[in-house]
């Protein structure tokens, strides 16, 4: 669940609800998407979050290979309800427990403080007991080291310990029992406030450094331990809210820190937004991913294409080829009805500025995106370039195809497949500058949020249209428009009513295709101090609501109704630019 949703949709319900009764809400309701079969689920999350971790990040500790030093905390999940999809959010690594050997049938609910942004967890732990966390742990794919966390007499560790050995990466004990490191051959940390001598001299892996209530003694207290000379791996709990603590945590020398509390009051975006600071702060020199330019040029002969049909919609309109379908003029299409020339003006006008806009958005995640090896953007290009091309479908669907359209998709063809052919290497993860929850970030939340409604509504306006553009071709307001009906134009020409359902296709194709251009960037490339981001909303937006608001204005079609989606996407727009302005601008 990325921050847009969390903090802009289900966060403001779920905060009216008893702390326990939102948290299996929200975590069953994400477990239930990451179980769909055939890997859907996967996908849908990571389609929405795009959790995915730099190799640049990697560790190896005590024999563990971490894809990221960020873990959860099993604080957050005691009854393993949202584990499933935990382990889709990005995370390096994942706390189970604390596991009891029996279930626990009494205890207090967390208390959750939201002045103080600090959750009280209960004194005696929930758990489900061991029998049915195995089962549970039977039917999670982990794609990440686990640690399990245990809790009991040392006669209850010992079997704890040796019935969940096959599904653990490591353990967390919570009792200062040394003699438990013989009993198994996996990590063991030992769970603590407060390190003493004593547990200095032990033989544990390392250790669990449980944050209290002061940060600042939290990172002294690290400090310390390494000045000792702690040669062991520490592992912190808590405390972090923001990325710039969890680089603090890690820059004194702890080796893996997990999130609990802080992941609920930031959002469950906070692990990315550590990885990609921890990105951020290696400052790398990347050389031009080859294929780019194809990429660019693809985009490029896309917005003149977009220009050169908005030069036809206002001079002549139709061409000769769609004369030679008709076997007529346009004079003769003037003289019957001249709403009918305007209506066609309307329909392609639109397509040009879209594909103009589309086009500036192609050109700007090919020189800013794929140039530096993000695979994100190749993976926008891609998804929105394919749909494109596969809407030429549409066209033929209705027995109306356009040589123009056949030589314009020749003509795009090899360029986008030479960029997809030098890119499919391509690896590179975002970096961000954000480092604080600070109004910046809430604001640019906000603004994430509306762009991500705005390609969604454009993708759903791009089928709907694609859809009418292959069935009935016209909406109440067209018709009452033209002033005649379909039978009406039928009866004068018996191939009109293909070249405008031709038209309506073209459009809704096209709208669909930059739809997913604007969701994508607005998903996965939204990172703060990304200027070229905001820069391409502005400017690749102007085009298409130039084109599609001011010809309805022009031709006299201005019925409100038809023309509500136009200003509903139109004031998105204006409030993302607004929102994410200092966002996506502000580069510390």
């Amino acid at each position: 669940m990325p921050d847009w949703s969390y903090h802009g949709i289900f966060k403001p319900l779920l905060s009216k609800l008893p702390p326990t009764v939102s948290r299996e809400f929200i975590h069953r309701g994400m477990s239930t998407i990451a179980s769909l079969p055939f890997g859907i689920g996967s996908h849908i999350i990571n389609f929405l979050g795009r959790e995915e971790s730099s190799t640049y990040l990697k560790k190896d500790i005590d024999r563990i290979v971490f894809s990221n030093p960020v873990g959860l905390s099993g604080k957050i999940d005691p009854l393993l309800s949202g584990t499933k999809a935990f382990t889709n959010l990005g995370f390096g690594f994942l706390e189970i427990g604390p596991v009891t050997v029996s279930e626990t049938d009494i205890f207090t609910s967390p208390i959750v403080d939201k002045n103080k942004q600090k959750i009280y967890f209960p004194s005696i732990a929930e758990s489900i007991g061991l029998e049915k966390t195995i089962k549970k742990l039977k039917k999670v794919r982990q794609k990440q080291p686990v640690f399990i966390r245990l809790t009991g007499t040392k006669d209850e560790l010992v079997s704890m310990l040796q019935a969940l050995d096959s599904y653990a990466d490591a353990f967390i004990i919570e009792s200062h029992l040394p003699d438990l490191v013989s009993e198994t051959t996996k990590p063991i940390y030992l769970a603590t406030s407060k390190v003493n001598d004593e547990i200095m001299k032990s033989p544990y892996t390392g250790i669990v450094l449980e944050h209290a209530d002061n940060f600042a003694s939290f990172i002294e207290e690290i400090n310390n331990l390494r000045k000792n000379g702690y040669p062991n791996t520490i592992i912190t709990s808590g405390g972090i809210f923001e990325p710039e603590q969890a680089l603090q945590l890690l820059d004194a020398g702890a080796n893996l820190v997990m999130l609990s509390d802080g992941y609920v009051f930031a959002g469950p975006g906070l692990t990315k937004r550590i990885n990609e600071a921890l990105v951020d702060r290696l400052e790398m020199s990347i050389p031009p991913q080859a294929g780019w330019f194809s990429y660019w040029l693809f985009g490029l002969f896309i917005m003149l294409g977009g220009m050169l049909a908005f030069l036809f919609s206002i001079t002549t309109i139709i061409l000769p080829y769609d004369e030679s379908f008709l076997n007529m003029e346009r004079q003769a299409l003037w003289a019957f009805n001249e709403r009918i020339m305007l209506f066609m003006a309307h329909d392609r006008m639109t397509l040009a500025g879209t594909m103009i806009s589309g086009g500036i958005v192609y050109m700007q995640l090919a020189k800013y995106g794929v140039k530096r090896g993000l695979r994100w953007a190749k993976q926008a290009i891609d998804i929105a370039a394919i749909i494109g091309f596969l809407g030429i479908l549409a066209f033929i669907g209705y027995g109306y195809f356009d040589w123009l359209h056949l030589i314009f998709w020749i003509v795009l063809l090899p360029f986008y497949i030479d960029g997809f052919r030098k890119t499919r290497g391509i690896r590179g993860t975002p970096s961000s500058k954000n480092r604080r929850n600070n109004k910046t970030f809430k604001r640019g939340i906000y603004g994430q949020l509306a762009f991500v409604l705005l390609g969604f509504s454009f993708v759903l306006g791009g089928i709907i249209i694609s859809i009418i553009g292959v069935t009935s071709i016209f909406v109440p307001t067209d018709l009452l428009y033209i002033c005649m009906t379909p039978e009406m134009m039928k009866d004068f020409n018996e191939n009109l009513l293909p070249v405008l359902a031709h038209d309506r296709a073209g459009f809704g194709s096209a709208l669909l295709s930059v739809g997913l251009l604007v969701l994508t960037m607005s998903l996965w490339g939204y990172q703060q101090g990304n200027r070229w981001v905001w820069w391409t909303y502005l400017v690749g937006g102007l085009p298409a609501f130039y084109a599609g608001i001011y010809i309805h204005f022009a031709i006299g079609y201005t019925t409100f109704i038809h023309l509500l989606p136009a200003y509903f996407a139109l004031g998105l727009f204006l409030i993302g630019l607004v929102l994410s302005y200092r966002f996506l601008t502000k580069q510390k």
